[in-house]
């Protein structure tokens, strides 16, 4: 068992992240964006998730927009072009599995 402690606040650092954990078959990073702050076009060459804590943010996904809050869920395969921003201060999580 682990277990970790993640902050909502992160004070006024602009677009913050820290991976949380780092396993073989798995890493968590803990994301969060002020309101506007954008992340240009990259992509991960792991299978992701992403899970929204609190807020609301956009991502373009292959050319398809979809808007995410803590009432959805993203799946995106290895290498799936993609960018986002955030709609409003946003809380989230980015799973990789390897």
């Amino acid at each position: 068992m682990e277990y970790v402690d993640i902050w909502h606040d992160v004070g006024e650092k602009d677009r913050y992240a820290n991976r949380v954990m780092k396993r073989d078959k798995f890493d968590v990073i803990h994301i969060h964006l002020k309101e506007n702050e954008e992340m240009g076009a990259h992509h991960a060459k792991e299978e992701t998730l992403i899970i929204v804590r609190n807020g609301r943010v956009q991502f373009t996904v292959e050319g398809k927009v979809v808007e995410l809050t803590n009432e959805s869920i993203l799946q995106m395969d290895p290498y799936e072009k993609h960018d986002l921003k955030a709609l409003e201060e946003t809380d989230l999580f980015l799973l990789k599995f390897k």
